[in-house]
């Protein structure tokens, strides 16, 4: 579902330079948005109630990638604070939208998210069936763990996969 290419930025809501969009956290705004992006994911979809309380968590960070004033993706990360380890919950790109390196940007967002944490590792779930998500976990330094079977709701397996992240201390 997501093919990126790299885009430069810096800073936690920073520019994109390469399609002039911003790449920030989302707030409470952004939930109509966060919602008609779900449906655009092919399924186990974050409910409007779900995204409520994600916007409000202390352990989660949802971000998003703006455009001329339109979400065309965002990321949702899961760390609590006695935890060194992260999740990558949820990765969304608007299909009109792919190809363009939103995926890889929001990606880069969450692992620097995460060093800001304090957490060293970053895990996440995909489906076997899903090779441009995989391809960009892959080419980001993602590791296989183990194959889950019947973990989605229409019973697909997922793959979780790990990223050692380098401090920056």
């Amino acid at each position: 579902m997501f093919r990126a290419e790299p885009s430069a930025y810096s800073g936690a809501s920073a520019q994109a330079e390469v399609y002039a969009a911003t790449l920030r956290r989302a707030v409470p705004a952004d939930l109509a948005a966060l919602v008609a992006l779900e449906r655009h994911f092919p399924g186990d979809r974050l409910s409007r109630q779900s995204l409520r309380r994600l916007l409000h968590s202390a352990s989660a960070e949802v971000w998003v990638y703006e455009e001329a004033g339109q979400v065309t993706g965002n990321a949702v990360l899961l760390c609590r604070t006695t935890s060194t380890q992260a999740r990558l919950y949820s990765l969304v790109v608007h299909p009109q939208h792919h190809g363009r390196g939103i995926a890889r940007a929001l990606l880069e967002t969450v692992e620097r998210a995460v060093t800001a944490r304090g957490c060293h590792r970053l895990s996440l779930e995909v489906r076997t069936d899903n090779a441009p998500a995989l391809r960009l976990y892959k080419k980001a330094g993602f590791q296989l763990i183990r194959q889950i079977t019947d973990y989605y709701q229409d019973h697909a397996p997922a793959l979780r996969l790990e990223k050692p992240i380098a401090s920056t201390t």
